[in-house]
């Protein structure tokens, strides 16, 4: 799977961008791999605002 690029600017095309990378890297997952693969987003996530 591709990495994504997402603009400077952040437009709304970017979101459909995410929205799409996001259903294509879990579209054949189990619903146990959904769930560690949105956790560890989120905690990267979490990491990140703890930093700022």
């Amino acid at each position: 799977m591709e990495n994504l690029q997402i603009s400077p600017d952040f437009t709304v095309e970017d979101i459909h961008k995410i929205r799409e990378w996001n259903y294509e890297k879990r579209k054949n997952m189990t619903f146990e791999e959904y769930l560690n693969d949105v956790e560890k987003g989120a905690n990267e996530a979490l990491k990140k605002l703890a930093e700022l």
